[in-house]
């Protein structure tokens, strides 16, 4: 059986995002377990499998961050952003933009697949490490503004 875990608030500023009547149908309907807004996104992690953001279009997620630095594996979509964390059948699968069923299929795959899922999730918290660590942000900024500084 598989649970589906939708964790965070509307955004009353965004005309598409679901407005919080829908979301508190889909949680009584059982559809979704509605979590809301919330601080102790660790814990939500650590009792999570899988990692899924299907946007539309995307900055950089720090949701799948979050998750890639708890070691767990993503399905994601094919957008810039989701594109920087998420490496294809390497840390997680990308699918193409409002195609349901390959979004389906893809976390079928890794629900009936717990080493793959494993396997993805360990490659994930290597690459955050390496490309996304406060170390590493605050290297390529200082970088960045010195060049900057540095330029007549």
């Amino acid at each position: 059986s598989v649970t589906f875990w939708l964790v965070g608030a509307p955004d009353p500023e965004n005309p598409t995002s679901i407005h919080e009547s829908v979301l508190q149908k889909w949680h009584d309907e059982g559809i979704v377990k509605w979590l809301g807004q919330r601080d102790d996104v660790s814990s939500i992690w650590a009792q999570s499998h899988i990692a899924v953001l299907p946007s539309y279009r995307e900055g950089l997620p720090k949701s799948l961050l979050e998750a890639s630095a708890c070691g767990r594996a993503i399905v994601a979509t094919d957008v810039p952003g989701c594109r920087e964390i998420v490496h294809d059948e390497e840390n997680g699968l990308l699918v193409a933009v409002k195609n349901p069923r390959e979004l389906a299929l893809a976390i079928s795959r890794l629900v009936r697949d717990p080493l793959l899922r494993s396997r993805m999730g360990r490659r994930g918290r290597e690459i955050v490490l390496k490309k996304f660590s406060e170390e590493h942000v605050t290297e390529q900024f200082l970088c960045l503004y010195l060049s900057t500084v540095a330029t007549p």
